[in-house]
């Protein structure tokens, strides 16, 4: 059985979400793939193309693993654990979500079984391959034991998964991805928006040198109590009006507002603070598209809403920059 999942970019509210501001997200011509077969060894084999990565477990050591990592998130909740040290190679954080879901549904593994997945989504750069990866490989499980689909539970598996990696998740990644399109995200609550239309660009700006889970904490821990996330608020709330009246320059302004609010609370590298300020020297605009980064100078993917890519530009700067365009299908079965 072969499934799909597509990446996501949040349009406006990264961080703010957290604290229950709202945000708009939408999926992206960009998707990672599972594919379930049988396998004659016993247990589950994981075949992690992305990391070249192979390996074979028995349903034993996977529940062994759901344990270490309960514990591991338990102990970061109490803030003796760092949250890059609950999950700590790529391959647990599939073999969690398999156990996780085979044993919440009652599944019986009667032989045994071989997971694939691969993704084209770029990795730790705030396009949510991580929960594109698992709700694909859950929906792939789900087929090939003739479960019914229901999105409800696919949701709820694939966000307990993502908190073992973010230590905190909006669910605004599982959500997008599990649905496609566009929505606005607030607080578990969900209005479905339009998809931009024309493309957007993408700024690979290089990997973020912390990852999301250590950009929640840093920015938690100055700013849990501010009122800068009723600013945030009103950011997405002006971008989404433009985005529903198909205004561009509207979309611009607000996501130049939104690129202030990310620079003062700590996730936007200098270098690509100056990046974004020649960007907005041309009329277009441009933010980080994930959590950024608290150190380093990359911060992953920025987002340029320009009606020309700054391709000389990122030259300049040493930065790849594609165009991408809005998914309608969320996570699906393919094969």
């Amino acid at each position: 059985m072969k499934a799909i999942a597509p990446g996501k970019l949040i349009l406006s509210g990264e961080h703010a979400v957290v604290y229950g501001a709202p945000a708009v997200a939408m999926a992206i011509d960009r998707s990672a793939q599972a594919v379930v077969m049988p396998h004659d060894a016993d247990g589950v084999s994981f075949d992690l193309q992305n990391f070249d990565y192979n390996g074979s477990f028995t349903l034993r050591a996977l529940r062994d693993l759901r344990l270490r990592v309960g514990d591991n998130y338990r102990l970061f909740r109490e803030g003796r654990l760092g949250i890059r040290d609950v999950i700590l190679k790529p391959v647990d954080l599939f073999q969690y979500a398999f156990i996780l879901f085979l044993d919440g549904l009652h599944l019986t593994l009667e032989h045994g079984l071989k997971v694939q997945l691969f993704s084209n989504i770029p990795i730790g750069c705030g396009m949510g391959s991580s929960a594109a990866t698992v709700l694909s490989e859950l929906r792939a499980i789900g087929h090939y034991f003739r479960v019914d689909f229901r999105p409800d539970w696919h949701y709820r598996y694939s966000l307990d998964v993502e908190n073992m990696q973010h230590g905190r998740a909006s669910g605004v990644d599982s959500y997008i991805s599990l649905h496609g399109g566009c929505a606005r995200f607030q607080n578990g609550e969900i209005t479905r928006l339009p998809l931009p239309s024309g493309p957007l660009f993408l700024v690979q700006t290089g990997t973020p040198a912390t990852t999301t889970g250590e950009c929640v904490v840093a920015v938690e821990k100055i700013f849990a109590q501010s009122k800068i996330w009723e600013d945030f608020a009103a950011v997405t709330a002006e971008f989404e009006v433009a985005l529903v009246h198909n205004d561009f320059d509207g979309m611009q302004r607000a996501m130049r507002r939104n690129h202030g609010l990310l620079t003062r609370i700590g996730v936007v590298p200098p270098r690509v603070q100056s990046f974004i300020a020649e960007v907005e020297k041309t009329g277009a605009a441009a933010k980080i598209c994930g959590a950024g980064a608290v150190a380093g100078e990359g911060a992953g993917i920025v987002l340029v809403v320009a009606r020309k890519p700054p391709v000389e530009l990122c030259k300049r700067y040493g930065y790849d920059i594609v165009a991408v365009r809005g998914e309608p299908l969320g996570a699906r079965i393919v094969g």
